[in-house]
């Protein structure tokens, strides 16, 4: 799960420390920041926010009256030097209020939060294991069981899922690391394969699909005793089902 989220803040320095913590976190994707709500009110219908970071105290307008004349508001998490405005910032339905300076475990547990109401808000059930990737300068979910396979391009990879494609910095080796072993295979120097995805294969291919996937002839032994016992352990999960 990633949440689209801006930060409102009149102050630079205090904007340069929320940035920083929300680009270190995997679930947060960030789309804009703004010095004023006024500069924020005029922008917000040009994007899908999941989250404001939300000072409270600003020229012009403040974090309470940008709320007021918002119809759909995003999930809040206010951010101010003082106290005091605490009682009122739940009045308006905050998911968090963090005290500047904002602490590291701090403003976790506040993500944390914001990603399980966000969960309940959509209704989302468990999909299995998932990666967060970067690709075209955002973060991205995807599910485990969703990837195809994936092809080396120099130093970047593609990963082929259900739904998209992602071109990521990253090495074959090193993104194979990440994966389940018992789920992929490499079976070329430049493609690795979800098995449970394979449709058949021959000699020299193997097929997704309508997509073929050349396959090295050393690599047929490995790929055939791969899925015969992946087809063994789907055979045993489904007895065990059973047997419940």
């Amino acid at each position: 799960m990633i949440l689209n989220c801006i930060i409102v803040d009149d102050s630079k320095i205090q904007r340069l420390s929320i940035v920083k913590l929300v680009e270190n976190h995997t679930s947060l994707n960030l789309i804009a920041e703004y010095n004023s709500a006024l500069e924020c009110k005029g922008d917000l219908k040009n994007h899908q926010i999941d989250l404001i970071f939300l000072d409270i105290e600003m020229p012009d307008l403040s974090g309470f009256e940008l709320l007021d004349v918002l119809n759909n508001k995003p999930q809040i998490i206010f951010i101010t030097g003082k106290t005091k405005y605490a009682f009122k910032a739940f009045n308006y339905d905050a998911t968090d209020y963090l005290h500047k300076p904002i602490k590291l475990e701090r403003f976790n547990t506040a993500i944390e939060k914001a990603l399980k109401q966000h969960d309940l808000k959509l209704g989302v059930y468990d999909d299995g294991e998932f990666l967060i990737i970067k690709s075209d300068s955002k973060k991205h979910q995807i599910y485990i069981n969703n990837i195809k396979w994936i092809k080396a391009l120099g130093d970047y990879i593609q990963i082929f899922t259900e739904e998209n494609t992602f071109t990521v910095l990253s090495t074959m080796k090193s993104f194979e690391s990440e994966l389940p072993k018992n789920k992929f295979l490499r079976i070329h120097k430049s493609y690795m394969v979800n098995l449970s995805k394979i449709d058949r294969f021959s000699s020299a291919k193997v097929e997704i699909g309508e997509f073929k996937i050349p396959l090295s002839r050393n690599k047929k032994k490995y790929l055939t005793e791969a899925l015969e016992l992946d087809t063994k352990q789907k055979s045993l999960s489904i007895k065990g089902k059973a047997s419940h």
